[in-house]
């Protein structure tokens, strides 16, 4: 899978070749050796030396002359999946230059992206048919026509039910859909964290196995970098919501600081029992336990997050719930000791990621180690991050299979859910807060609430662009998932807004989707999160493959066992079964 046949054809008599190899995206790295070719025989008999080289990405092949290290020629191109290549090492007729390299295509490579393609337009004709079939149903002479037709009462009542016709009274409803209910819990808050878990299981699954459903090996983003953050988004906004609708209840803040102490400490209870899987490896041993983890951050940045807006809660003034002539930037002043406090810990973060001495590496260093920076930092992969995490946690106790080694090729142990990226993951979680102020302070007010969404897309993205320099490693500080730099907060918050801005009105104002299927699992997202990951070698979540060098097999086993789990979070939503921490 993702290889493709290489034969090197060295017609050069006398001399000897070294092929070095990587990819173009590997950044500033030093390019490995790949294969040595013995020198030419006879004319017209040259020495064959056949290896595999990567698909994923655009490939660097050099050709030097092993005693010389000299380079005879150079060239970039992007082998497909499954392709047999001939690469021919010649002198040229003229004799301009020492060689002549040519590429030759034996046997056409296939579409790995094809089984992709078809998984999209699936779904994308799936969706074109249950809205036509709702649209039909929501004219009045085609829904009297089916009347007719069945003449059933029974019948028509669960044709209504099947096709998401209005319920009957005495059906339980989502708050933010009864007209008299204030919207403590939006539709399109679940339906985002619905879509974001589903993506997450998609990918922790496997994603088909394809480059980019698997995390990025350093700078930049791929789908599976999006996730993370945007739950930590969505329970900042659910931080503020809940907390208003709990103090408003008549419950005491100091009750509700227990209850938030309690939820964070079973959170990192249960990251560690997830991220410490020991099936069939035996018992655990604690000296090899992870102790960082996606929960265990969760937890901490939910206590932080919660507990920061408890000690400087502001009851939602009544002037911007039912006036127009709510000052602008309200939502924004009101919380100026927690933004205080927020700008306190990034320039912690700051200070600590560019001037913390790490041994035997340079200040300030955000690269990956490894072969990166041409070989020169080799165990100096995150820079103060993973400096701080082996430090106080100790190398056994972080991720041991990092990213960074697929690309970068890594020895050192990194956790991209370490301790300092955590301060980031706080800064990302009180920017939700900030949307679900928006949410209530101006609820009912749809042109106001977009705004301002509007506004926090367009400055958190110029923020990204002037950090990045709009590009992937040559900014001040680029996208980084591992790091969970500021500019990689800012950018997905400036996504998180924008899929609101779209969310909002579509879901919560106008009721042109009810978020069906992903507001299910984001109605339950605790249990789809620990059962995905609890049951992921168990069938019918996985099975064994006909072909396990085919994307195609890997795509529908991943795509059929996140199906069931959103086919799960349906069946215990209409059983009324949730499990809240």
């Amino acid at each position: 899978m993702d290889q493709a046949l290489l034969l090197i054809h060295n017609e050069l008599p006398g001399t000897n070749l070294t092929v070095y190899w990587n990819y173009d995206c590997c950044y500033q790295c030093l390019l490995q050796v790949l294969v040595r070719a013995s020198r030419g025989g006879k004319p017209g008999k040259p020495s064959v030396a056949a290896v595999a080289v990567g698909t994923q990405h655009v490939s660097i092949l050099r050709l030097n002359d092993t005693v010389e290290d000299k380079e005879l020629c150079r060239l970039e191109y992007k082998f497909g999946e499954f392709g047999n290549y001939s690469l021919l090492v010649k002198h040229t007729p003229d004799g301009a230059s020492e060689a002549a390299c040519d590429l030759v295509v034996n046997e056409k490579p296939v579409d790995s992206d094809l089984p992709v393609t078809v998984a999209f337009l699936v779904g994308l004709a799936l969706v074109i048919a249950v809205s036509f079939l709702k649209f039909l149903w929501s004219l009045e002479d085609f829904n009297n026509w089916i009347s007719k037709a069945i003449n059933s009462r029974e019948t028509d009542r669960l044709i209504n039910s099947e096709l998401g016709s209005p319920s009957r009274a005495g059906d339980p409803q989502p708050e933010a859909w009864r007209p008299s209910a204030a919207p403590l819990r939006l539709r399109c808050l679940d339906t985002f964290r619905g879509m974001a878990l589903t993506i997450m299981v998609f990918v922790n699954y496997g994603g088909g196995r394809y480059w980019y459903f698997k995390h990025s090996s350093w700078n930049g983003l791929t789908v599976a970098d999006l996730v993370f953050p945007w739950f930590v988004f969505i329970m900042g906004s659910s931080i503020f919501l809940s907390m208003t609708s709990t103090l408003q209840r008549g419950c005491s803040k100091f009750r509700l600081l227990g209850k938030i102490a309690w939820r964070s400490f079973l959170l990192l209870c249960i990251g560690i029992v997830v991220v410490n899987p020991n099936y069939c490896l035996g018992p655990l041993s604690w000296e090899e336990a992870r102790i960082p983890g996606v929960l265990q951050r969760l937890g901490v940045t939910y206590f932080v997050v919660a507990v920061l807006e408890l000690l400087f809660f502001k009851p939602v003034p009544e002037s911007c719930a039912s006036e127009r002539s709510c000052f602008s930037l309200l939502d924004v002043v009101s919380s100026w000791p927690q933004w205080l406090v927020i700008m306190a810990l990034e320039g912690i973060w700051l200070a600590l990621t560019f001037f913390l001495p790490v041994p035997g590496c340079p200040t300030g260093y955000l690269g990956p180690g490894g072969i990166g920076d041409l070989g020169k930092y080799p165990n100096c992969t995150g820079g103060a991050a993973g400096y701080i995490d082996r430090l106080l946690l100790g190398d056994h106790h972080i991720y041991q299979h990092p990213s960074s080694a697929v690309l970068y090729h890594t020895d050192v142990a990194y956790d991209p859910e370490g301790i300092l990226g955590t301060i980031n993951s706080i800064v990302m979680a009180f920017l939700g807060v900030q949307a679900g102020k928006i949410l209530l302070y101006y609820k009912d007010r749809t042109k106001d609430i977009l705004v301002r969404f509007t506004a926090w897309c367009c400055l958190l993205g110029l923020i990204s662009v002037a950090l990045t320099k709009a590009s992937e490693n040559e900014g001040f500080i680029p996208v980084n998932k591992n790091l969970w730099s500021i500019s990689y907060v800012t950018t997905l918050s400036a996504f998180a807004f924008f899929i609101l801005l779209v969310l909002y009105p579509v879901v919560d104002v106008h009721g042109l989707w009810t978020g069906t299927p992903f507001f299910y699992p984001g109605m339950n997202s605790i249990l789809v999160y620990v059962g995905h990951e609890a049951f992921e070698n168990y069938f019918p979540f996985q099975w064994r493959l006909g072909d396990s060098q085919s994307h195609k097999e890997h795509l529908v086993q991943n795509l059929v066992a996140t199906a069931l789990w959103v086919l799960i979070a349906y069946i215990l939503y209409k059983k009324k079964v949730f499990w809240k921490i």
